[in-house]
């Protein structure tokens, strides 16, 4: 019997892994046999959550502080895991911010903030990596975007975040053009809004469930885990001719 998701013996990269959706395609990954990197700027938290997944799904997991901003940190953390695991087969680059303000109110520093983690920190993990993966002639790279990088929005206003992610879409496509030829398949995931820790509250507000009734076709926001089976579906090494797609998981906001 095939195995289509089975990913023993691979190391998957996760960026944003101390909560959220990142922990959760973590332990998606771990619980299909992957040994684990988790990389975020909270050492304490990664070292919680490595303890945890390892004790329940029985994998390796390595966690690494790392701001993703710095190139210094993400190439130091490429060297701690090449010499610790000797490769590098999934990355998913998770690690992500959000200004949310009126347009004229956006000042040039939330703007910036905003590239700098969603857009540059994206860039410069897939590149040092990728440099990895080139080698080794395989890898798969998932950039998470948002639907709000294939849409504008009329709920909150939050364009920095838009035009962040709108660039990680593209540049999905541009990595996959580039490095299809080394075996790399580059491809990202678009989520709608997710049920977490950060979210619950708004979320289950009367006025976002209002717009989940009038704007969603499921009419219901995500809960945990329907994000998962979308990453390994593309994390997954029989996901041979799946390239510089964007798959946007968001119950169908971006059908209509």
């Amino acid at each position: 019997m095939k195995q289509y998701f089975n990913l023993t013996g691979q190391v998957a990269v996760v960026t944003g892994a101390s909560t959220g959706l990142g922990l959760q395609m973590a332990k998606a990954f771990a619980n299909q046999g992957a040994n684990l990197v988790l990389l975020a700027r909270r050492k304490s938290l990664l070292e919680q959550n490595a303890e945890a997944i390892s004790k329940e799904f029985g994998v390796e997991v390595l966690p690494i502080a790392c701001d993703i901003t710095v190139t210094e940190q993400v190439i130091s953390a490429v060297n701690i895991v090449m010499e610790h695991f000797g490769r590098v087969d999934i990355l998913v680059n998770n690690a992500g911010t959000g200004a949310v303000a009126p347009a004229e109110e956006i000042t040039d520093e939330q703007f910036k903030h905003e590239l700098d983690i969603d857009l540059f920190g994206t860039f410069v993990c897939a590149r040092e990596f990728g440099k990895q993966m080139i080698k080794a002639g395989y890898g798969r790279i998932i950039n998470i975007a948002s639907m709000y990088g294939l849409v504008g929005n009329m709920i909150v206003g939050s364009s920095p975040y838009h035009a962040a992610k709108g660039g990680v879409v593209n540049l999905t496509r541009a990595l996959a053009a580039e490095w299809g030829k080394y075996g790399i398949t580059v491809n990202s995931i678009c989520p709608g809004y997710f049920y977490t820790d950060l979210t619950t509250a708004t979320l289950d507000s009367d006025y976002f469930q209002a717009i989940a009734k009038r704007s969603i076709p499921l009419e219901r926001y995500g809960q945990s885990g329907e994000l998962d089976t979308c990453a390994l579906f593309l994390a997954s090494p029989n996901s041979t001719y799946v390239n510089g797609q964007n798959i946007a998981v968001d119950g169908g906001y971006t059908c209509v």
